[in-house]
């Protein structure tokens, strides 16, 4: 299991760069998702203009549902310069690899949570870290797409875009300057590399 936090108030409406659209994931019933809190927050985002456009939906982190459930709401997803997403990594990852020229923004950290995790199949991995890195990495997250698990970069082993360690896999951080590249956002790795804090996923158990 595990559970998802919002982060602070503060920092999320900090996030919310131009018109921003918000994705909410309420679907996956072994993660535990504050509901009410983000529901609350999320009508203030309305009310005082910082959100186009709240989506409620459940099971982001499934392709196919994600497609399904969007339909819709194409016009505020198409309208929007930033699209902030309630839900565990692995919800933001699916919807930053659906929409590859939009801003893709967690509001949420994920940490584990002893008990049953669920079998869905999933695409993408999230390592439940507490101190989620996806908003600077645009949406990739360098711990579980690089085999490293490297936050400061990418190591200088990668032949031809593909790891060292796994010739078979794709360089998790050529994959982040890319996307970066393409939001117009290279800058963001101007900046030191946030320590990763290793207590952090154990401090909700």
């Amino acid at each position: 299991m595990l559970i998802t936090q919002l982060k602070p108030k503060d920092e999320i409406l900090a996030l919310a760069k131009g018109k921003t659209v918000v994705i909410s994931c309420e679907g996956c019933r072994e993660v535990y998702f504050p509901e009410s809190e983000a529901a609350e927050l999320q009508n203030e985002m309305l009310v005082d203009g910082t959100a186009i456009k709240v989506i409620v939906t459940d099971y982001v982190c499934s392709r196919e549902n994600l497609e399904l459930q969007l339909q819709k709401h194409m016009s505020h997803v198409d309208a929007a310069d930033t699209a902030l997403v309630f839900s565990c990594g692995v919800g933001v990852q699916t919807v930053a690899e659906r929409f590859m020229g939009l801003s893709v923004l967690a509001a949420c950290d994920t940490y584990p949570l002893p008990g049953y995790q669920g079998v869905t199949p999933l695409e993408y991995d999230c390592d439940q870290c507490g101190e989620c890195y996806l908003n600077s990495t645009g949406g990739i997250c360098p711990i579980t797409a690089c085999s490293k698990s490297l936050v400061n970069g990418q190591c200088g082993g990668a032949k031809g875009g593909n790891c060292e360690v796994d010739q078979e896999m794709e360089c998790g951080w050529e994959r982040i300057y890319r996307r970066l590249e393409k939001l117009e956002l290279l800058d963001a790795m101007r900046y030191p590399a946030k320590i990763r804090n290793f207590a952090a996923n154990t401090e909700q158990s």
